[in-house]
């Protein structure tokens, strides 16, 4: 399951990163925002567009792409 795919409120773990192309350039921005296999993860909410996470105590806007490759 994607982080697409998460309920709001729930905290769920991060399984893996997985983007469609290899991109380790999104896998290196999203270890910068603390985003890596075993953090926990809560959506806070979903947006029109993207979504609203909170990692280690800081909340973050993604877009549906970035969501995709969050497996939790």
């Amino acid at each position: 399951m994607t982080l697409k795919d998460a309920a709001e409120g729930k905290e769920y773990v991060i399984r893996e990163i997985e983007t469609e192309d290899g991109d380790e350039e999104l896998v290196s921005f999203l270890f910068s925002l603390g985003c890596y296999s075993g953090e926990a993860i809560t959506v806070v909410s979903h947006k029109k567009g993207g979504l609203v996470v909170s990692i280690k105590n800081a909340r973050y806007n993604i877009d549906p792409q970035l969501a995709g490759a969050i497996r939790i």
